[in-house]
């Protein structure tokens, strides 16, 4: 009997992959509970539509935004502002312990350091508020809806046999529907949604995809390698010494 195959290291789950689909899970997890417990702590309500996210952590109170004027006054800002930080290193520390599950080449490399700059991107808007240095903060949003949009696109064309390449249909989904809607939340041109809403779409695409992905690891969803299977019956063909001279009848 033939021996079996060893699955491919890049399907297996091991607990340094689990732990990183894990930490993807909780930063989606941590980041959308606290908006949801700073927003209710506005004493003017707070909308996900009309709203930017970075209202949330925004320090002062005051009328804000000179395209879309709207008054700011977020009472808890710090937890706001430690949750982008916190946000970004999950997705950060989940995608280094992760990095067998991407597979290998120049496409995989790619995609995971732009991951990881989109993470990065997410720690900038924590550490500096849109109303302490409006130019810094904006240039962490468009590394966060913009560059991690595209680097969603490249993720699309992770490799079939990779854990996360089995993800491919799913990543294309968000990556296109993340990239539109940057695209419109930049240029403000707002289809009847609200800002608030195409900005959300836009920031969370990576969120998504990385939960996606978490799950994927945990069920193995994804296309992984399959061996061969073996018949439970095994049948021996006679050799040499086995096989009989036909015989012959005289007459």
């Amino acid at each position: 009997m033939r021996p079996q195959p060893a699955p491919h290291p890049e399907s297996r789950t091991t607990p340094r992959t689990g732990i990183g689909a894990a930490l993807w899970i909780l930063a989606a997890a941590q980041f959308l509970a606290v908006q949801l417990i700073a927003g209710a702590a506005w004493r003017t309500p707070y909308s996900w539509v009309r709203n930017n996210i970075s209202d949330l952590g925004n320090i002062h109170c005051r009328t804000w935004d000179v395209s879309r004027p709207r008054y700011v006054c977020s009472p808890l800002h710090d937890l706001m502002n430690a949750s982008f930080v916190v946000h970004g290193v999950l997705l950060l520390a989940g995608a280094l312990l992760t990095g067998a599950c991407w597979g290998r080449g120049g496409i995989s490399l790619t995609a995971r350091i732009v991951f990881a700059v989109n993470a990065a991107a997410w720690v900038l808007v924590g550490l500096v508020p849109a109303d302490a240095d409006e130019n810094l903060h904006v240039l962490g949003a468009l590394i966060i809806m913009g560059v991690g949009s595209i680097g969603l696109l490249v993720a699309g064309f992770l490799p079939r046999g990779s854990r996360l390449g089995g993800l491919r249909p799913v990543t294309f989904v968000i990556a296109a529907s993340a990239l539109t809607a940057a695209v419109m939340f930049f240029g403000q041109y707002d289809p009847g949604i609200g800002m608030g809403t195409l900005e959300r779409v836009a920031a969370f695409g990576a969120d998504a995809w990385a939960v996606a992905a978490a799950l994927a690891i945990f069920r193995g969803v994804a296309r992984r390698p399959s061996a061969p299977r073996s018949s439970p019956l095994h049948f021996s063909h006679p050799g040499p010494e086995s096989r009989q001279e036909p015989r012959t009848f005289a007459r």
